[in-house]
């Protein structure tokens, strides 16, 4: 089964495969929520693992810097959100 979510910053949309590449679970946990109260990082809720939504390079916890998520290749065409 695949889970993906999708996050817009301003008028970049992004989409990245729902798992922390630190611990493999999905990054929102029982809220639903994917971003910090700010909307400016990517929670993972399970570990509080930080990531930047423009490429998702992992900022802080326990993760290693090196660390990204995987992105999911999103796009806006005629107003809709679409996946490859």
């Amino acid at each position: 089964m695949f889970a993906g979510f999708v996050v817009r910053k301003g008028e970049t949309l992004v989409g990245y495969v729902d798992s922390c590449p630190h611990a493999g679970w999905p990054l929102a946990g029982f809220a639903g929520r994917y971003l910090t109260r700010d909307n400016d990082l990517i929670l993972c809720a399970g570990h509080a693992a930080l990531f930047r939504i423009e490429d998702g390079g992992c900022v802080a916890g326990p993760c290693p810097t090196s660390a990204r998520l995987t992105p999911w290749p999103v796009a806006v065409r005629d107003g809709q959100i679409v996946t490859a």
